[in-house]
């Protein structure tokens, strides 16, 4: 393994969004507040948008934010408003911030911290606490908030009295160094309004881009140049280190063809001829894919975590047989495959590197890619009449190139993730790491606010939904007019299948018909259900000149899932 650098030097810059209101100038040698520090380095780092619910302990961040130009927006529950933030965060490369309260707030959000740290999404959590001091005698909400959060976060802080721009620095280096992650800051109730000296000011560390060099990078060289049926695997970490444009680059110099993981989809536009689509739970996808690894003799894996992987991706080649060329963000300590070579560093260098002195040649002349480009497609049936694959074809064909899609958790989502093509990155939007539930609709609210020109749409299953109907509530409030597509079914559809594959009776899985177009109308919105192409499509265009937001109820009917995926 040759490390280059263990810091994420290429990082996406953030984009300087118009805050509502402009970030007031601090004059040189004015005192300011702890609280007010970290709202000015959360504003310089590029964050426009925090999510949450407010809180006794937690007002002077809240209102030091505010000041700072950054919009608090409130949501109902934490868990949802994390989601949120990570929405913020894929549009504009910032990191999201998610603000709770002591206690059950912090505890509301771990499923989502959880989550971002899987998924490698970088996130500011503030919370509130206690003095020190008084903890020692009193215990109503006193939760040890770092003890609980240590394990799913990069590093858990408190802010100090005295130390304030050293905690933020640390906070906001360690969320986007590297593998990006969450970072947690808890704010003592009398530091937040303390003064704190003048004269010191934020900067977090960044690296610069660190290019492999020596004998390793030599030997990488001579398996580019020699192979013929080259394979390239692209992952989030890709993402996170803004290297899309070179990895595309590259596979289309060299006639790579490009698998990526559901979370990756994008990377190269799907409609190209290189583009294999997404891959990570779907067993018929397999059944296409591996044989091109098979046949492959090199794989390149650039920036893949095989986090986002079913089983039947432990050990899918042997390094022994052929060379493997591994480009990461960390230390592979997974050990869910092998490699002949690691590079751990940045994905645009190396490449950068590994493209010097090698010649592009004809690779793939047996035409391989291609025809398993065209059997996936035909495999997942997407031109049936009506169904789950229909749902997804015919909204993917009512929105533009550039809209948003986000997915819940589920078997709607396995099937999406096969069918729905994306021809820019950041465009389909899902917890593929912790696989977490009632992820989409927030995840579009967060979408919409940070890019509110570009049409999002949120695809849930109802169980998914049910989990967050609250916050429907917040799309009203906020006045975001997303688009909501619910796979209507009334079952756990995923786990009802395993049930059944498994040779077991059915058992908690379904449940009873919710009228979610009268649930939409009751709070704010357009509800209709569907049960044709056409009138999901005149829904569709409807929803997208909305004012408010629409939600669709797709009725699919049971076991419409049974061999899709």
């Amino acid at each position: 393994m040759v490390k280059l650098s263990r810091s994420r030097p290429s990082v996406r810059k953030p984009a300087r969004a118009k805050a509502s209101k402009a970030a007031p100038a601090v004059q040189a040698g004015e005192d300011r507040t702890a609280a007010g520090i970290l709202a000015h380095a959360l504003y310089d780092a590029g964050c426009r948008h925090a999510f949450g619910i407010p809180g006794g302990e937690v007002l002077g961040v809240m209102h030091a934010l505010a000041e700072a130009g950054i919009d608090f927006n409130l949501c109902k529950h934490e868990n949802a408003g994390g989601f949120m933030a990570e929405g913020t965060y894929h549009l504009t490369g910032a990191p999201g911030i998610l603000v709770a309260t002591l206690g059950p707030g912090v505890a509301n959000a771990v499923n989502v911290i959880a989550n971002a740290e899987q998924d490698r999404v970088p996130l500011i959590f503030l919370t509130g606490c206690v003095d020190a001091s008084e903890a020692e005698g009193y215990t109503h909400q006193v939760v040890d908030h770092r003890a609980l959060l240590a394990p799913i976060t990069k590093g858990s802080f408190t802010l100090h009295d005295g130390a304030v721009e050293k905690v933020v620095e640390k906070a906001l280096f360690l969320a986007m160094e590297g593998r990006p992650g969450p970072v947690h800051i808890d704010v003592p109730i009398s530091v937040s309004a303390k003064p704190q000296p003048a004269g010191r000011t934020v900067h977090p560390a960044v690296a610069a881009p660190v290019a492999p060099a020596g004998p390793a990078l030599e030997s990488a060289r001579r398996s580019l140049a020699a192979a013929l049926r080259p394979v390239m695997i692209a992952g989030l970490e890709v993402l996170s280190q803004g290297a899309e444009a070179d990895v595309a680059h590259f596979v289309r110099d060299y006639g790579i063809p490009l698998i990526t993981t559901y979370k990756a989809k994008g990377i190269l536009p799907e409609s190209e001829p290189l583009a294999l689509g997404g891959a990570g739970l779907s067993p018929i996808a397999d059944t296409h894919l591996m044989p091109v690894l098979e046949a492959s003799d090199l794989i390149l894996l650039a920036g893949y975590d095989p986090i986002e992987m079913r089983q039947g991706w432990c050990d899918p080649w042997d390094p022994r047989e052929k060379p493997v060329i591994e480009i990461t963000a960390a230390p592979p300590t997974h050990r869910v495959h092998g490699a002949t070579l690691t590079f751990v560093g940045d994905i645009a260098a190396s490449l950068g590197a590994l493209r010097e002195t090698v010649e592009p040649q004809n690779t793939w002349s047996n035409g391989a890619p291609l025809k398993i480009r065209e059997e996936l497609i035909a495999a997942f049936r997407a031109g049936e009449s009506w169904g789950p694959a229909a749902v997804v074809d015919e909204v993917r064909k009512a929105l533009p190139e550039d809209a948003i899609a986000t997915v819940d958790s589920g078997a709607h989502r396995i099937l999406l993730s096969q069918i729905w093509q994306c021809f820019q990155p950041r465009t389909l939007l899902q917890s593929t790491g912790l696989c977490t539930m009632g992820c989409a609709l927030p995840l579009a609210i967060g979408a919409k606010i940070a890019s509110p020109k570009r049409a999002v749409v949120a695809f849930t299953g109802d169980a998914g939904l049910e989990m967050v109907l609250g916050e429907l509530a917040t799309l009203r409030d906020l006045k975001v007019p997303v688009v909501v597509v619910v796979f209507v079914d009334a079952s756990l559809a995923l786990i009802e299948l395993k049930q059944r594959k498994g040779g077991r009776g059915n058992l908690g899985v379904d449940f009873g018909a919710t009228d979610f177009p009268a649930v939409a109308e009751a709070l704010g919105g357009h509800g209709v259900a569907v049960k044709t192409r056409t009138s999901l499509r005149q829904a569709v265009e409807a929803g997208l000149s909305a004012k408010t937001f629409t939600l669709i109820a797709a009725e699919i009917g049971p076991k419409a899932y049974d061999g899709r995926f």
